[in-house]
């Protein structure tokens, strides 16, 4: 049985390809300040995308974007502060939701919620 963080990792790899297919630009994937994280830091154009995936067997108990609580924001964009800072970022920036139904038996149904928060 695949492990959370196992289960992470595939998430942000199907998001990764979807968004690559996009014509975005992978800057970062897992930045960590303290013990807030974003899953994929991106470059759409000029702008800077601060990306959250959310990864679901089913929607059985909500669709999987349902679980980016309040909380999950604010610690989101409190990472995304600290990540501008340190480059220097004078541009846009934007905040997506990737969310990812996946089963092992079917291909992955993918939302992108751009502008998201």
């Amino acid at each position: 049985m695949p492990t959370n963080t196992q289960i992470g990792k595939k998430g942000e790899d199907i998001a990764a390809d979807f968004i690559l297919k996009l014509g975005y630009e992978i800057v970062l994937r897992n930045y960590r300040k303290g013990r807030f994280e974003i899953d994929i830091i991106a470059k759409d154009k000029n702008r800077l995308v601060f990306i959250e995936v959310k990864l679901r067997k089913s929607n059985k108990f909500g669709f999987p974007e349902e679980a980016v609580t309040k909380t999950k924001i604010e610690q989101i964009k409190s990472a995304a502060e600290s990540y501008i800072f340190e480059i220097d970022w004078k541009f846009d920036i934007r905040f997506d939701i990737i969310s990812i139904t996946s089963s092992p038996e079917n291909n992955p149904e993918i939302v992108h919620l751009v502008d998201a928060f």
